[in-house]
């Protein structure tokens, strides 16, 4: 697939230097001339200008944005926009509130420019090995990017969540979800340490990342960090 996208922060390389591995063709843009030209040489095609991003991609043109959410995302829409048209297809996937995304759906279907909102975990891992992705917004426009999604993604790791808004809302309850999970999982390593016992925190970890119900990435990363300072 041939896409443009916008946004070479850690997650967006990553992400551009990942779909470029499986195949696809990427004409990538970015604020800093530094991270255009890092990206190039991996293979993607460099864009000098949001205009130059769409430049000869097929249609329906897909263009993905990762970039801060809030006014960034709405800076990159009014100076991106004027250069779609009818059936082109936007995709904001950062952690834009979901409100911000009906609106900004609304906004672009009346030029007839279709907006998906795609909620994307996984950490830097995930953007260059492997991620996991929640979609919200029209179904069709959904259908036309899955292939890529899918190749982005691990097995069974990304899905639609249903209209505009979704996919990001999806993904907030996902946060709250994980900063309970981090919360639990320092409170625990906390009692712990006012236990009276001489525990290795790193021993625990890895314990538990193997065959407990709370195993997981976060306790991984938990042992990694203990790895590094055990106390």
């Amino acid at each position: 697939m041939e896409i443009g996208f916008i946004g070479l922060g850690k997650m967006g390389f990553n992400m551009v230097e990942h779909l470029l591995e499986l195949g696809h063709g990427v004409a990538a843009f970015d604020l800093s001339a530094q991270a255009v030209e890092a990206i190039a040489k991996k293979g993607a095609t460099p864009a000098q200008s949001l205009q130059h991003v769409v430049g000869d991609l097929p249609k329906p043109r897909v263009v993905w944005m990762m970039v801060p959410a809030g006014k960034a995302v709405d800076a990159v829409l009014d100076g991106l926009v004027p250069f779609l048209d009818k059936g082109d297809i936007v995709i904001d996937g950062g952690n834009s509130r979901y409100t911000d995304s009906v609106a900004r759906a609304e906004r672009l279907a009346a030029d007839g420019v279709r907006f998906l909102d795609i909620g994307t975990s996984g950490g830097l891992d995930g953007a260059r090995h492997g991620a996991c992705m929640m979609a919200g917004g029209e179904r069709e426009a959904y259908e036309v990017v899955e292939p890529m999604l899918r190749d982005l993604c691990v097995e069974n790791g990304c899905g639609y969540m249903g209209a505009s808004g979704a996919g990001h809302f999806v993904k907030m309850v996902h946060n709250g979800i994980e900063y309970g999970m981090m919360q639990a999982i320092g409170e625990g390593f906390d009692l712990l340490k006012a236990s009276g016992y001489e525990l290795d925190n790193e021993n625990v970890a890895r314990v538990w990342s193997n065959g407990s119900v709370i195993r997981g990435w976060l306790m991984d990363l938990a042992g990694k960090a203990f790895a590094q300072d055990n106390d």
